[in-house]
């Protein structure tokens, strides 16, 4: 099962085509019950999603087999000091507390830059004393583009990524870096498969800071149609059959959207080239570049 179950929208509300805000504890429990009932592994949250971790550990089964990946506290700063490495424990600690789990299967560094940072290495090193004693099985970090990957590669050795991939971001695809990740035993997670929801809105009612997007986007609604699809499910087709990829993570609302989500999974492997539908906007492709 490729699917991972993102739960920022569980602690705070998140992405521009969501109208509905967070779930209730009920929906979130029974999305869980959804995702344990097909097989789904990974569980994506971070200690900065708002009440999502606190909202998992009461909700999540006393016994599972869930795979649980958090992250850091983010840093935010161009050196980083010993305390800043003492609130970056404290902080996985109380994530732990908040889980009610005794260990997670993945620990990524929130921003790339705290690892880039001055005094950088101190903070790995502190993810690698993590695991070494049982509370982290693997550790990495969360990436947005190229530059930020290759830094991190050039200096360590890590065990997991999270990037960006979707039919309009397919970058890392298109210059080999995924399938350099995966030929290196990293375990590639990919995020924005849907791209916040942007994939799935109307190219027409979108604002003027995603000009660049729209004929792209009408060109996939298009061929979504064409071939009798839904935007939502070959945007999903195209990123669950990339074999480089060993988990995508969606951000789910409530349990019929994963449901829709998992019967849309069903499709049979796309034979159709994407390549038609990437564009290189980076203030289009990394949400943190969207007006707010």
């Amino acid at each position: 099962m490729k699917i991972g179950l993102g739960t920022v929208q569980f602690g705070m509300n998140y992405g521009i085509s969501n109208t509905r805000g967070k779930p209730s504890e009920d929906e979130i429990r029974r999305t869980l019950d959804v995702a344990r009932g097909a097989g789904i592994q990974i569980i994506d949250t971070a200690h900065t999603y708002g009440e999502s971790e606190a909202v998992l550990g009461r909700n999540l089964p006393a016994k599972h087999e869930f795979r649980i990946v958090t992250k850091t506290l983010p840093l935010r700063t161009e050196t980083v000091s010993a305390a800043d490495i003492q609130r970056v424990i404290s902080a996985f600690h109380f994530s732990l507390e908040r889980l009610r789990q005794p260990s997670v299967y993945g620990l990524l560094a929130h921003h790339a830059s705290d690892l880039l940072a001055k005094g950088g290495e101190h903070l790995m090193s502190t993810l690698v004393s993590l695991k070494s004693q049982g509370l982290i099985k693997k550790i990495g970090v969360s990436v947005y583009d190229q530059l930020e990957l290759d830094a991190i590669l050039s200096r360590y050795t890590i065990d997991m990524i999270q990037l960006p991939f979707n039919v309009l971001d397919q970058r890392l695809l298109e210059n080999g870096t995924l399938s350099r990740l995966n030929k290196d035993g990293i375990e590639i997670h990919a995020r924005s498969i849907f791209l916040q929801g942007l994939l799935l809105m109307d190219p027409d009612n979108l604002g003027s800071h995603f000009r660049s997007a729209q004929g792209p986007l009408k060109k996939f609604h298009e061929f979504s149609r064409s071939h009798g699809k839904t935007p939502l499910e070959l945007a999903l087709n195209f990123a669950i059959n990339r074999k480089e990829i060993d988990h995508i993570i969606i951000g789910i609302n409530h349990p019929e959207e994963l449901a829709e989500i998992l019967s849309a999974a069903q499709l049979p492997p796309a034979i159709d080239n994407y390549s038609d539908f990437a564009i290189h906007d980076e203030t289009v492709l990394n949400p943190a570049r969207w007006p707010h």
